[in-house]
């Protein structure tokens, strides 16, 4: 029993555990489901996949039992499904909420799984399951509800509850204003948010991520001629479309340095700053290990607390993707009229993503190298998330769960993805706390081959969400 909060965390731990263990059979089954993304999959709304998925997963949650739950499927015309749970507060408290949110969607499989693992056939080996999506962020609708399971069957009290489970938030979380905006009257004032999307910095203790990039993507193209001619006799008078872009990357970044420029920057404020030194000393030269690099390759630093600014506060441009690019076994000598990249461009947490997509197309667009035309499409970006403060019983709830769990403190963490709802729901709920936390730690490879879930830190993860939400409901009563 946990004195200072009378919570019995040894029981907690048990029953989470054994739940845990009886729902992994059926998470497996939903893994199996190649249920990719609306940009990834043009068929999503006919297919059935997403869809499979979030029937699936409705199906599990009206299985658990949880008692005065309301459990609605939305499936609307031109939307990915969307999952959303309604659950009424121990003993009809009405004060506080608690938002729950996770997703359903997949990247795609991509290549390079070691052998004997695959995207799709889930694989458990050496504590870890291997699959796509069980870590990002499959693993997030099983958190939740075993977390309220576990108070329930306790006899222990929480607060009210509502989850949500969107199917596009790899696409960019474009079709969850749609449902937010239906649910508004349901989901009510939030008092605390707990996002499990996020990562962790290593598999020994609670970490609450306190910041988020945003992002700016777009396919660009740039074109020099209306078809392919002969490279002996263009090149030299014909500019390449390869060479253009590769100008007009270095407007961006330095070739040299990787550096983006002043317009995609910000100031870090001083207190993130300071977690980012206590992070990155806990992390140690982890923030350099967990990339699988190839052969000699080197990082950008050997710097421990700078490659950690790099990857959470500064702006890092990447090229994605390409077309107009043959396969290089069977390119003929050809001068090819057009060359697209697809970019993403990372940004700060509090950079303005609308100010840094508006410099991003006049700094691709203006002044072209040999008035050659650039023609951007798909453009989008997406807001970065700075958290608010804790109460401070928040933060207490926090560091015990972590000790009685894990037995380390808590730490904060900054992570290099975007979350793009993280930054709308502080929007809408100005007066919410958040807790925004995940499995996806070193090596577990998120968006790439061989993604895994480590089995052990889940369940802690859930031991302490459960911890934290039966805490908490003390203090939301008004």
């Amino acid at each position: 029993m946990d004195q200072q909060q009378g919570i019995p965390a040894e029981q907690i731990n048990q029953l989470v555990n054994k739940h845990f263990d009886d729902a992994l059979p059926k998470l497996i089954e939903i893994l199996k489901i190649p249920s990719q993304s609306r940009m990834f999959d043009p068929e999503y709304l006919t297919n059935g996949l997403l869809l499979k998925t979030a029937q699936e997963f409705r199906d599990y949650i009206l299985g658990a039992n949880l008692k005065n739950a309301k459990v609605e499927l939305l499936v609307d015309e031109g939307y990915s499904p969307f999952l959303f749970v309604e659950i009424d507060g121990s003993d009809g408290q009405t004060d506080g909420t608690v938002l729950f949110y996770g997703h359903m969607d997949k990247q795609p499989p991509f290549n390079g799984w070691k052998e004997g693992l695959s995207a799709y056939e889930p694989k458990i080996v050496d504590d870890k399951l291997y699959a796509r999506g069980g870590a990002d962020d499959h693993y997030s609708v099983l958190g939740a509800v075993i977390a309220i399971r576990t108070i329930q069957e306790l006899g222990l009290k929480h607060p009210r509850i509502v989850m949500t489970f969107e199917a596009d938030e790899e696409s960019g979380s474009a079709h969850i204003d749609h449902y937010l905006a239906k649910l508004k009257e349901k989901i009510g004032d939030v008092d605390l948010v707990v996002c499990l999307d996020s990562g962790c910095g290593n598999y020994e203790q609670l970490w609450i991520t306190t910041t988020l990039r945003g992002m700016v993507g777009a396919c660009v193209t740039v074109k020099v001629l209306d078809e392919g001619v002969h490279s002996g006799d263009a090149s030299g008078v014909v500019p390449s479309s390869f060479r253009i872009q590769r100008l007009l990357l270095d407007r961006i970044d330095n070739p040299n340095t990787g550096e983006v420029v002043e317009d995609f920057q910000v100031n870090i404020p001083g207190e993130r700053y300071l977690q980012a030194q206590k992070a990155a000393e806990v992390l140690g030269k982890s923030t350099l290990t967990k990339f699988p690099f190839y052969g000699t390759t080197q990082p950008t630093t050997q710097d421990y607390f700078k490659a950690y600014l790099n990857r959470i506060w500064k702006a890092q441009l990447s090229v994605v993707g390409a077309e107009g690019l043959p396969q290089a076994k069977t390119a003929g000598n050809v001068l090819r009229p057009e060359t697209t990249l697809k970019y993403s461009l990372r940004l700060p947490p509090t950079k303005d993503p609308k100010e840094a997509e508006a410099a991003f197309v006049k700094i691709l667009t203006t002044n072209v190298p040999y008035n050659a035309t650039v023609k951007i499409n798909g453009l989008g970006s997406g807001s970065g998330f700075n958290a608010p403060s804790n109460q401070p019983y928040l933060d207490s709830l926090i560091q015990s769960a972590s000790q009685l769990f894990y037995k380390k403190d808590a730490q904060t963490l900054g992570e290099g993805g975007s979350i793009p709802l993280m930054n709308t729901l502080k929007e809408q709920y100005p007066k919410a706390q958040f807790i925004v936390t995940g499995v996806l730690g070193p090596n577990s490879n998120a968006h790439g081959p061989n993604e895994f879930m480590h089995i052990p830190f889940t369940k802690n993860l859930i031991s302490c969400i459960t911890y934290i939400v039966t805490g908490l409901q003390i203090h939301l009563k008004k």
